[in-house]
């Protein structure tokens, strides 16, 4: 062995990945020397080629290798149909490296970086661009990360094409988004959707050129078959409230403020809304649950869905559009519900909202109790003046009954956040498109059936009797579910339909046009219409 490689073994950083039997290390080569500097650092890359004695993955002339490197060179080409940043794998940059590695250690130096190159595509395919959280706080989800050394056996070991296409979601949500994004591309580079609908307003009889406007419009985005009509007829009212119920809007047929501007959105503006959809859909790559609870907040609405199917669906309210108010995002499971349930009053609102009130009189809020740490009512009696926020020693809550903020049930999936699902004495607030009016939880239009669907799903055998039994008692009850369910509390602005098509909803906490931003930055790129451009620059 020479004296190079005998110096090349002594450093640390090499000793850990190229710990090679006295007999092996004495066939040291230039290529296994720079495999192993290359990699030294990433614990994964240097247990894999240290566990394969530094076979190559990549870059020998056998067929297996050759299959591998045209693999990973179709899967970042196609990178931007997944609307991932195309730069950040370069396959140009890697075919210039493979035609320069003419010897040992430029073939060593292009094994790992192939192998570098290979491990973030996956990850980002997978699993997300971003971190969710260093985006938007208020996203409290944690992508799974894959284990990169599994990843790296996986290709050494799996039909290499077959492994890197199974790399993406596999669910059918992903898929129709990825046609969406290549449907938009083409409206955007033909054009196809027109002009705006410039007209303030319009509705059933009106006629001219603003109604042919908006019959063309709404025929280039689905909505309306061929037409020649000049005239707001019932196939054109018919057409606009499909359209408006596909973006959360009032159904009144009627073209006009919200209707008009979602109706004018460009195709740029909607396919944004597709890349933070895919890119939430990769962090949400894992086992939801054959059975589980999916809580859209942008869409104000609560489901239960059973093998794929929507089994129930009720309106929901979120947290209001404030900082502190926002509903966040999380996955975690249901365990039980409260029937009758007592509110306990968070202490952010009752220093914040009542005490002040209690301080000038005792009695002010007296549909609730103040309890002191036994458990005890306090009497108000002796006054609140002397405490402040940060020393009042009580807590505060209020009993079952009609009245009750959470009204006579709620449902829980205990998490740092307290967060719940409850019913609520509020129901006009249901009437309302847009429901972002509580503190945070997330209040639900038919809490009943949807606890007796619940009981239904856990075996129970007559689910109603026995909701009803609990609810008529007056008293609090726990009733435990067998079969905790997973709840996903997400935030989907577009939402494929299985029928074909889309729906928008409106980003109530700017939570998208961050998302969007953060992967624009990081290089994804939203295609412009070409026939915009050249228009803008006459």
């Amino acid at each position: 062995m020479t004296v190079a490689i005998l110096k090349l073994l002594a450093l640390p950083a090499v000793v850990s990945v190229l710990a090679l039997p006295v007999s092996a290390a004495a066939q040291v080569t230039p290529y296994m020397q720079a495999v192993a500097v290359a990699a030294a650092g990433d614990d994964a890359l240097s247990t894999f080629y240290r566990d394969a004695e530094y076979e190559a993955l990549w870059t020998d002339a056998d067929s297996d290798d050759r299959a591998r490197r045209e693999a990973l060179l179709t899967a970042v080409s196609k990178a931007e149909l997944h609307g991932l940043p195309v730069d950040r794998y370069d396959a140009e940059r890697l075919r210039t490296m493979m035609s320069n590695a003419t010897d040992a250690r430029a073939r060593g130096n292009l094994e790992v970086e192939l192998s570098r190159i290979f491990l973030r595509f996956a990850s980002d395919i997978s699993t997300g661009i971003l971190k969710p959280n260093k985006v938007v706080p208020h996203i409290k989800r944690t992508p799974l990360e894959n284990n990169r050394l599994d990843l790296l056996r996986g290709l050494a070991s799996e039909r290499p094409g077959t492994f890197m296409e199974g790399l993406a979601p596999e669910s059918p949500e992903y898929a129709r988004l990825m046609r969406e994004r290549l449907r938009l591309v083409d409206v955007m580079q033909t054009d196809a959707w027109g002009a705006p609908v410039e007209a303030a307003r319009l509705e059933e009889g009106a006629s001219g050129p603003d109604v042919v406007s908006l019959r063309d419009r709404l025929a280039a985005m689905g909505y309306l078959g061929r037409s020649v009509t000049r005239t707001f007829d019932a196939s054109v009212r018919e057409a606009v409230e499909r359209f408006q119920a596909d973006h959360g809007l009032k159904i009144d047929g009627v073209v006009g403020g919200r209707t008009l501007e979602e109706l004018n959105a460009s195709p740029e503006e909607r396919l944004g809304s597709i890349l933070v959809a895919m890119e939430r859909e990769r962090w949400m790559n894992r086992d939801r649950g054959d059975r589980h609870i999916w809580v859209n907040l942008a869409d104000f609405r609560t489901k239960i869905i059973v093998d794929g199917e929507v089994y129930f669906e009720t309106k929901s309210i979120i947290g209001k559009a404030v900082p502190d108010r926002e509903t966040p995002e999380f996955s975690d499971s249901m365990t039980h519900m409260v029937i009758n349930p007592y509110w306990y009053v968070p202490r952010s609102i009752t220093v914040k909202e009542y005490l002040p009130d209690m301080r000038r009189d005792p009695y002010a809020h007296s549909q609730l109790q103040v309890i002191n740490s036994k458990g005890q009512v306090v009497d108000r009696g002796r006054g609140f003046s002397q405490f402040s926020a940060s020393s009042f020693p009580y807590s505060m809550r209020q009993e079952p009954g009609p009245e009750n903020a959470l009204g006579l049930v709620k449902f829980m999936f205990p998490n740092k956040d307290a967060i719940y699902l409850h019913d609520t004495p509020a129901q006009s607030l249901f009437e309302e498109n847009v429901r972002a009016f509580s503190h945070g939880c997330i209040r639900l239009d038919d809490p009943y059936k949807f606890g007796q669907a619940l009981l239904t799903l856990d075996g129970v055998a007559d689910p109603a009797d026995t909701f009803n039994r609990h609810l008529n008692s007056g008293e609090n009850t726990r009733v435990d579910l067998n079969q905790p369910l997973p709840v996903h509390l997400v935030y989907r602005t577009a939402m494929s339909k299985r029928s074909g098509g889309m729906e928008y909803r409106d980003d109530v906490y700017g939570r998208d046009v961050r998302i969007l931003d953060a992967l624009v930055s990081e290089g994804v790129q939203i295609p412009r219409s070409e026939l915009r451009v050249a228009s803008a620059a006459d």
